[in-house]
């Protein structure tokens, strides 16, 4: 095998989410088992979402995971720059180099035109929405519409006819007809690189030896392998591996699960239980053993045991792989300075004081009042969470309605949470102070009483609030996809009032 390299290349345009400590510790075991390096990029083109924070957030979440990377852009290598924003030149001169080689082309198509063809493509059932009218203009047409200012995106000259086949390094044999990939956008009128475009040519010039990802990027392999082909690159070998899923069985979502790696760190597990957890998803080791260290597995990789199916994200599994490590590696003289450390600690012990100093009668008052800063999983109840006759599913229409709200700016904090509140008590027409804040209180604290409210949810921390609405939201009985759809039309024009009062007249017949 030829020195192999291998990369992962997140964007940072939110929380990190768990799918990447996953992705990242095959392509470090890979990497580790066979002498190779690992890279870190990170593909900031998306301008609009990339945030600076949202970029350290991915450092420091892999380096809790002890994820170490040998190139990356706090620490340089031989292939840099490692954000892809500082790269747009090299992306800018080679797609000059496809549109030279027809092997791409430049498309004028306006939003309205897009929105019309999405429509007639949904009509006919096709799965191509776009329909290509720009693709073969003549020189003449396209210095005509240059000269009078028209926007325009590069798009990949896709073959209309033939198979597209590629060696996947564990699934075998993949075809696909090049008829159902549609023509790639790869240059932005913005001049920054989608996705495909900086990856392939990212991973050809970083020399990228082996590519390996999450099942979702199977689609689009065809797209970089015509990439490849293209410019002339030889390819790297492709690894698919299997998405991370849910208890409904369905991609692993934000929508319905904790997703964010530091919410896991924030509910006291250990690193070790989460890392040898997350191996798991994707990977038998020999035996079937199932508690082992990361040195254990990058010393023992064996490719062909990687899993070809969905990995279920048990949170049971983790609990229980989590405990082995408790009473296994933590003596017990040394577990009180571990859960002090965690959660109980002088600093965020102080951040508390001031909650409870005047609702106190004595000190054993304490835990009754602030339990809940220190327990994952809150007890709730469907009377509390339902005040004044508020049926369970307008509740959580409401819950999704606080977290639509803060995500937008991705305000958790005091401010953001009651403000908030206050938005959604007019969007779905109903009382702040008895409905949402009760709702909220209950959803946050598992009671109606207790410190200040949005006070505690500043100390609790966006992980861990939005997973707690989240759990509310389930605990009501989730919202139907059809139902989350209408609502959120609804929630887009800031009324959702009818919403709450058809779930009334239903309780009320």
């Amino acid at each position: 095998m030829s020195k192999v390299r291998v990369r992962i290349a997140p964007s940072p345009t939110g929380d990190p989410h768990v799918g990447t400590a996953y992705m990242a510790l095959f392509n470090l075991i890979f990497a580790r088992h066979f002498k190779g390096s690992f890279i870190l990029r990170i593909e900031d083109t998306d301008r609009t979402r990339s945030k600076p924070e949202y970029e350290k957030n991915i450092f420091d979440a892999l380096k809790w995971c002890d994820i170490q990377w040998d190139e990356g852009p706090d620490i340089g290598g031989e292939f840099g720059p490692y954000r892809q924003s500082e790269r747009t030149e090299i992306y800018r001169e080679y797609c000059q180099k496809l549109l030279d080689s027809d092997k791409a082309y430049k498309c004028f198509a306006t939003p309205e035109e897009l929105q019309e063809m999405r429509e007639v493509s949904r009509k006919l059932g096709t799965r191509i929405g776009y329909d290509r009218r720009y693709r073969n203009l003549s020189a003449d047409e396209i210095k005509k519409k240059e000269k009078e200012g028209l926007p325009y995106v590069v798009r990949l000259k896709v073959p209309l006819t033939g198979t597209c086949e590629y060696e996947d390094a564990t699934k075998g044999l993949i075809s696909c007809p090049w008829a159902d990939i549609d023509d790639q956008i790869l240059l932005k009128s913005d001049g920054f690189p989608t996705y495909h475009l900086a990856n392939v040519v990212d991973d050809h010039l970083m020399q990228i030896s082996h590519v390996i990802r999450g099942d979702e990027w199977i689609s689009s392999t065809p797209k970089h392998i015509y990439l490849y082909e293209a410019f002339g690159f030889k390819k790297p070998t492709f690894m698919h591996l299997p998405l991370l899923l849910g208890a409904d069985g369905k991609k692993l979502s934000k929508r319905k699960n904790p997703t964010s790696i530091f919410y896991y760190r924030d509910c006291g597990y250990l690193k070790e239980a989460f890392v040898n957890f997350m191996t798991l998803m994707g990977y038998s080791m020999a035996e079937d053993k199932e508690i082992y260290s990361l040195d254990e597995i990058i010393k023992e990789f064996d490719p062909k045991r990687t899993g070809l199916s969905g990995a279920f994200f048990d949170v049971k599994k983790l609990d229980w792989i989590n405990q082995q490590y408790l009473i296994n590696t933590i003596p017990e003289e040394n577990l009180w300075d571990r859960i002090k450390a965690w959660g109980m600690n002088d600093a965020y012990m102080q951040k508390l004081m001031p909650l409870c100093h005047t609702r106190i009668k004595n000190f054993g008052d304490f835990m009754d009042l602030c339990q809940f800063f220190f327990i994952n999983n809150i007890p709730h109840v469907t009377k509390l969470l339902c005040p004044k006759k508020v049926t369970p599913e307008s509740s959580a229409m409401i819950l999704q309605g606080l977290i639509w709200h803060m995500e937008v700016d991705d305000n958790w904090g005091k401010e953001g949470v009651e403000e908030a509140s206050r938005v959604c008590a007019e969007v779905f027409g109903v009382n702040h102070k008895n409905i949402v804040m009760k709702i909220l209180f209950a959803a946050i604290t598992g009671k109606h009483q207790g410190p200040p409210l949005f006070d505690s949810v500043e100390i609790l921390g966006k992980d861990r609030t939005r997973a707690r609405l989240l759990d509310a939201i389930t605990f009501l009985g989730g919202i139907s996809n059809k139902k989350m759809s209408s609502l959120k039309k609804m929630w887009d024009k800031k009324d959702c009032s009818e919403m709450v009062k058809k779930e009334e007249a239903a309780l009320t017949t």
